[in-house]
């Protein structure tokens, strides 16, 4: 049964990403040409998903429980770190160049354009690149330093 609402959530999250247009590459990069061809649909389907988002976490939290899973997994970390703000500077980087991100791409798979594939590829070994990074940096931290 997860496996099922976890695919349907996604369709339907693939579903307004290209109803929404940000599966267009070309109309996410005019949202950040502010000086140029600036296009603000975009402002609006962020607005509108944060709407979204607001109204159904008052709902779903007043529940005892999610409908698969024992307990609610909300984060409690509030500070900013060198990650964070790192990562979050390297994915608008990307995104601005690109005019993909990670939830725009994978349903524009479907329009079979060369352009997606690279950067769907290219995702993937940053992923694979960040977790390696990430796994070397814990090893030396755990290292015991010479005296």
């Amino acid at each position: 049964m997860r496996h099922l609402f976890t695919y349907l959530i996604g369709l339907i999250f693939g579903v307004g990403i290209s109803l929404s247009g940000m599966a267009n590459p070309a109309k996410v990069i005019n949202f950040f040409d502010v000086a140029g061809t600036w296009d603000p649909s975009l402002a609006f389907v962020m607005g509108g998903a944060l709407l979204v988002t607001f109204i159904g976490y008052r709902i779903v939290l007043k529940r005892e429980r999610p409908v698969c899973e024992p307990t609610f997994d909300i984060p409690t970390r509030r500070d900013l770190d060198a990650r964070l703000i790192g990562g979050s500077a390297l994915f608008g980087v990307g995104w601005g160049i690109a005019g993909f991100c990670p939830g725009g791409a994978l349903p524009a798979l479907g329009t079979l354009d060369p352009n997606v594939f690279v950067f769907t590829l290219a995702l993937v070994v940053g992923i694979f690149a960040a977790r390696s990074l990430m796994r070397l940096t814990a090893q030396r931290q755990a290292k015991p330093k010479p005296i």
